[in-house]
């Protein structure tokens, strides 16, 4: 299951709370009850290596040694 962040609308306190993808977003918080609001962010990837820029370029179809 996925980790979703949350933001308490009280105090600005963050969240990360497991749920379904098929789930709607929680409107107050499983536990305590205050309200809160499912906050977007960017995923956490880190591609490394080469291969993954337009420049990068795949070897020819013979390749080395030939």
């Amino acid at each position: 299951m996925p980790t979703y962040l949350y933001k308490n609308l009280d105090t600005g306190e963050l969240y990360e709370l497991r749920q379904s993808m098929r789930d709607e977003a929680y409107t107050h918080h499983p536990e305590t009850g205050v309200p809160v609001k499912r906050i977007i962010s960017r995923p956490g990837i880190a591609f490394k290596g080469s291969g993954f820029y337009v420049t990068d370029t795949r070897p020819s179809e013979g390749g080395k040694g030939e």
